[in-house]
C-alpha cells in the first residue's frame, strides 16, 4: 500500500486491488470515498462514473481523485 498526502487529502494505493474504491451497481461503475470537509466532519462520497467499461471507469476514478487531490479545496462533487 502506498499512502500519498497533503494538507488537503490522503488517498491510499493498493497494488492488489486495482478497483479500490470503485463498485458496480447494476452494470454501471460508480465512485465512492470519505471525504472529510472541516477537521470534525465526514461525507461520504458516492458519483457514478457513467460506463460499463472497468478501464474507463478506472481512468475516470483517477482523474477525479486527482482534481480532488491536487486542486480542489472542497469535496469533488
Amino acid at each position: 500500500m502506498t499512502i500519498i498526502k497533503s494538507k488537503k487529502a490522503s488517498i491510499r494505493i493498493w497494488a492488489t486491488n486495482p478497483d479500490h474504491h470503485l463498485f458496480n451497481n447494476n452494470g454501471t461503475y460508480w465512485i465512492h470515498y470519505t471525504a472529510f470537509p472541516t477537521p470534525v466532519t465526514k461525507q461520504r462520497v458516492r458519483k457514478s462514473l457513467k460506463t460499463h467499461n472497468i478501464e474507463v471507469a478506472r481512468e475516470r476514478r483517477d482523474s477525479l481523485l486527482a482534481k480532488l487531490f491536487f486542486e480542489s479545496k472542497e469535496v469533488a462533487a
